[in-house]
């Protein structure tokens, strides 16, 4: 699958700081342009009966917003965020236990789900929890033109007529999880897989980097 001219594979200035809250077992702030969010890892702990999986660890997600109560969409979007980390997290090494993922909006100009799940995956590396694999998030919405925006603003989801996040892995670039919204045909779906598989070289490079820099200073 070839990347489209016309779709530019850029991206927004990311930020990322682990370890940040003293509760937590792995945290990570992550920011992406001025979407930022805070990731929170508790467990493995003790579960309640009604929800214990006697092979594999139990993970709930929770998404608290900006301001007020979630709804539907956060509802959504946890429903997004809990699949893709059971494809990579390796649950059955705790099984009878819980693990909850708390993600914290705290400003959103656009791409908020791609940026939950490259919090929450700092988070869980944080934590130092076993994964089989990294993933990332990367949104791309098509605007009236058919152009492909990668890491779109608020205002560029809005003008869009499609939107669709996508979660990539970092070893064989797969697909994870998608959620997309709007109209668009099956070649542009392709399209933006194959741009959303580009982008993510650059943020798992951005991973390596920020790990790199964070271990490098504690030595």
């Amino acid at each position: 699958m070839e990347v489209c001219e016309s779709s530019k594979v850029s991206l927004r200035e990311f930020g990322c700081e682990q370890n940040l809250l003293s509760r937590p077992d792995g945290s990570a702030s992550f920011v992406q342009g001025d979407t930022s969010v805070m990731a929170g890892v508790y467990g493995p702990a003790e579960v309640k009966v009604s929800k214990e999986i006697y092979d594999r660890a139990t993970l709930e997600v929770l998404i608290q917003p900006k301001v007020g109560l979630p709804t539907v969409r956060e509802r959504s979007q946890e429903q997004c965020i809990r699949e893709t980390c059971e494809a990579s997290l390796l649950l059955s090494l705790h099984p009878r236990s819980s693990l909850t993922l708390v993600l914290q909006v705290l400003h959103d100009d656009g791409s908020l789900l791609s940026c939950f799940l490259n919090a929450a995956c700092m988070a869980l590396m944080d934590a130092g929890l076993p994964m089989s694999c990294l993933f990332c998030g990367v949104t791309c919405a098509i605007n009236t033109d058919g152009q492909i925006i990668t890491d779109p603003t608020a205002a560029q989801e809005k003008e869009s007529r499609a939107l669709m996040t996508f979660a990539i892995d970092c070893a064989k670039r797969r697909v994870l999880m998608s959620s997309t919204k709007g109209s668009f045909s099956v070649h542009e779906l392709q399209q933006c897989i194959a741009v959303s598989q580009k982008a993510s070289e650059k943020i798992f490079q951005f991973y390596r980097d920020s790990v790199r820099r964070r271990y490098s200073k504690n030595l």
